[in-house]
């Protein structure tokens, strides 16, 4: 039988095959190209399974290629990675500039990947009712350097309903990922665009302006409108998986389009003359907390991968 992946919980999995709901188990070990996962099946997998003789269980035998997936380090000091979900149409990274702020190296890390793994992103600015005068600014600047690289974004409130209809639409007939920081009101703003879901929310802590995790495993759901949401666990730092210096700068949209006018073929754009990357971030075509995500990417890699942001 063939069924897909809607829950994981790292042990047990549940599978639609379309009929059924099905509690699901694996035997032994299946590894993704030979990366360590702490989750060798995830949520959005196809799967094949057999029942077991008493019928009421399944065993996992096979999974199908990925056409995508969203990888990330399991923690700052594993050496294994976590598939946040796979066979995705889209993912929105929900972030928040108030309670809490979400790191824009965060976002950046997080784009990096889904560009490395042909994932479209989106970027969705939440809590919009909470920006009083000056935040609104810092919101349009934050969102034009992202517009300006390509990446289409969203200011909503659950709030106020500004943005709702317009993310209704872009959910429509796919298969959406969201993914951010915890605290960033990912589960409330499933609930508003589908209330019948009514999914678990939780508070800010005020101590830390940090959320709390609300959401335990990753789980897709079906909007009533048409569509698929995989919500997902809050998550504090994203370490990247497996990249050279040359594969980030490459994820880099506004990099990789300058790198054929550096001096030199092999240009790291950390130190060498006549590099056009530098260039451009000194001219102001390159926003430096983009370039300043690059170098803290590249030199993650080169320490072993050992990011985690400080702000939770």
């Amino acid at each position: 039988m063939i069924g897909t992946v809607i829950k994981s919980t790292g042990s047990n999995y549940l599978v639609d095959n379309g009929k059924d709901i099905i509690d699901c188990k694996i035997r032994g070990k299946i590894r993704l190209a030979g990366i360590r996962t702490t989750n060798p099946v995830s949520v959005g997998d196809v799967v094949d399974f057999d029942m077991e003789p008493a019928g009421d269980v399944g065993v996992i035998t096979r999974i199908h290629d990925r056409r995508n997936y969203i990888i990330r380090k399991a923690t700052n000091l594993s050496k294994e990675s976590h598939i946040i979900a796979a066979n995705m149409d889209q993912c929105l990274l929900v972030t928040t500039l108030l309670m809490p702020e979400t790191p824009l190296e965060f976002v950046d890390r997080f784009l990096v990947t889904a560009e490395a793994y042909k994932v479209p992103a989106i970027i969705v600015f939440n809590k919009c009712d909470l920006y009083v005068e000056g935040a609104e600014e810092v919101l349009q600047e934050t969102m034009e350097i992202y517009q300006s690289i390509g990446y289409r974004c969203l200011a909503v409130s659950s709030v106020t309903g500004e943005g709702i209809e317009e993310l209704r639409g872009i959910l429509k007939d796919k298969t959406t990922l969201l993914s951010g920081n915890s605290g960033t009101g990912k589960s409330t703003l499933i609930n508003t665009v589908n209330p019948g879901l009514n999914l678990r929310t939780g508070e800010i802590s005020i101590s830390n302006l940090a959320g709390k995790h609300t959401t335990t495993f990753a789980e897709m759901f079906k909007l009533d409108f048409g569509g698929n949401i995989i919500d997902t666990p809050g998550i504090r730092g994203f370490g990247i998986v497996r990249m050279s210096p040359e594969d980030v700068a490459h994820n880099f949209p506004e990099i990789f389009e300058r790198l054929s006018n550096c001096r030199f073929y092999n240009c790291t754009h950390t130190h060498e003359p006549g590099c056009a990357v530098k260039e451009a971030v000194e001219n102001g075509e390159i926003c430096p907390s983009r370039y300043h995500s690059y170098l803290s990417i590249i030199s993650d890699e080169e320490e072993g991968g050992k990011y985690r942001t400080k702000t939770h």
